[in-house]
């Protein structure tokens, strides 16, 4: 059926990255230059998702590469990046109140509402040094967005953490 997975066209890219993983393996010694030459014909020259597969079935899996594992770690950064800035957001709000009462009130006394804005700034600076900081720990400050989140507005779950290196 045209729709199953196998089935799929491939792209250049796809075409480029199991040619990539063939080379490295012959780099490894699992192939023969005979079968390296035969294997990246074939891989040029895949048409679908099942031709690629199949030459690869008796080849283990390839360690993530340290570019790719970097990629991940961005992208799970700039994730709990975003979440971080809507959490301070949420944490303004009664900052905003406060001054507002504060500039209806005839602005006496000192600027008081800055002790609201405390909390929101502790927060910020907590977790962007845990994502941030000389040794970030992304699944703390995970684990600190989701379990800070008390009005409903949870973190969806988020994939498993990377395989230590």
């Amino acid at each position: 059926m045209p729709g199953e997975p196998g089935e799929l066209r491939v792209s250049d890219q796809d075409r480029e990255q199991v040619a990539s993983e063939i080379r490295e393996h012959f780099a490894q010694g699992r192939l023969t230059s005979d079968e390296l030459d035969e294997r990246l014909a074939l891989a040029y020259s895949a048409r679908t998702q099942a031709d690629l597969d199949a030459l690869r079935h008796d080849l283990p899996n390839l360690p993530v590469s340290r570019a790719q594992s970097q990629a991940e770690v961005a992208a799970r950064r700039a994730e709990l990046s975003r979440h971080l800035v809507q959490q301070t957001g949420y944490a303004l709000v009664p900052f905003a109140v406060c001054t507002l009462i504060w500039l209806a009130s005839g602005m006496s006394g000192g600027f008081w509402p800055v002790w609201a804005l405390v909390f929101a700034v502790i927060a910020l600076l907590r977790n962007g040094w845990r994502l941030y900081g000389p040794a970030p720990d992304l699944d703390a400050a995970e684990r600190h967005l989701r379990h800070g989140r008390r009005h409903g507005h949870r973190l969806p779950p988020g994939p498993p953490p990377p395989p230590p290196p």
